[in-house]
């Protein structure tokens, strides 16, 4: 079993001889600090030796817009978290329908696909990462986006709606094309704080579980898993996210409220897949190896054997010591 058909295996819910492992998306001052550190070429390099079994594509690269602008144009007036965009000031369905929307005939996939195709015997993520919740936000102002699901429910249904048509119609064009050179439709939408979800339950019926259905859907439409990513405690909602199609879900934030190993594993254990779990807020700063092969090995007995083994944030940052990673992945493979 190659670890293509080792991750399959996994988030399918199926015996494997072991749990999989992934070293995530690391930040790119980490990648040059550990590539030094290695004495090798690429992080891809790195990954083969530390038996890393995942690999992700994020398709979004494919939006090729003739005069260079971006798909999204918020016009956000600052990278603040309640900076307002575009849509602040919509007051009405007319007003929002005047978005200069990106066009999926804009899409070019051809280059990508030749990624895809030499990806070698590891399980592929991709797709468009389609994170409409945090579009959504960024376009009006996160406060403003919560605040105007109450007083203008119509204007963040009509945005919300026109943000996931252009991410189907994106991610069937590309399914199309890629076939079964994905196995996995990975995206992602960060749900949580460290204490609670960013909206209430209620909210979530109303303005994201009828988008995500779609988006998850396309995926199983096509033979895909679904992988979800969220940061943040999302504990609440987790029986309603299986219940609309995820199949594994990620990073399991492992100092984010109720994500704990034991607390998931008792309860969603054989009902999701895990991927994540090994707390970057804490252990793997600043825990010694040995602590960190203690800690994985704890997880690995919470959440399996439907678990690959990961960073609680595939970005890891360069605080985070080489040989905890080394750690991390030796005691993964066992």
């Amino acid at each position: 079993m190659n670890s293509r058909e080792l991750v399959k295996a996994v988030i399918a819910g199926e015996k494997t001889e072991r749990c999989g492992l992934w070293l995530g998306n690391p930040h790119e001052d980490t990648a040059k600090k550990y590539i030094e550190l290695m004495g090798v070429n690429s992080f891809e390099d790195i990954r083969l030796e530390l038996g890393d079994d995942m690999r992700w594509l994020m398709a979004d690269e494919c939006y090729k817009h003739p005069e260079g602008k971006p798909a999204w144009d918020l016009q956000r007036k600052s990278k603040s978290l309640s900076a307002e965009g575009w849509f602040a000031d919509c007051e009405t369905v007319e007003d929002a329908a005047k978005f200069d929307w990106p066009n999926p005939d804009y899409l070019d996939f051809e280059p990508f696909l030749e990624k895809l195709n030499n990806v070698g015997p590891f399980y592929r993520a991709s797709g468009m990462w389609s994170p409409f919740f945090h579009l959504a936000a960024d376009a009006f102002g996160m406060e403003n986006y919560f605040m105007k699901m109450y007083t203008h429910p119509e204007v963040v249904q009509a945005v919300t709606k026109g943000i996931v048509d252009f991410y189907l119609e994106a991610n069937r064009r590309f399914f199309e094309a890629a076939g079964d050179l994905v196995d996995g439709f990975f995206f992602g939408n960060d749900f949580g704080s460290q204490i609670n979800l960013l909206v209430a339950p209620q909210q979530f019926k109303d303005f994201i579980f009828p988008y995500f259905k779609q988006l998850t859907d396309l995926g199983h439409e096509y033979g895909y898993q679904v992988l979800l990513h969220s940061c943040g405690s999302i504990y609440r909602v987790i029986p309603d996210l299986i219940n609309l199609g995820v199949e594994a879900l990620h990073p399991i934030q492992a100092k984010a409220a109720n994500m704990d190993a034991e607390t998931l594993g008792s309860q969603f254990g054989g009902k999701v897949a895990f991927i994540g779990g090994i707390d970057t807020q804490d252990l793997l700063v600043n825990a010694t190896p040995q602590e960190v092969a203690a800690d994985v090995r704890r997880v690995k007995a919470e959440l399996g054997p439907n678990v690959v083994i990961s960073p609680s944030h595939e970005a890891i940052l360069p605080n985070v010591p080489l040989e905890n990673i080394k750690a991390m992945a030796k005691t993964a493979l066992e």
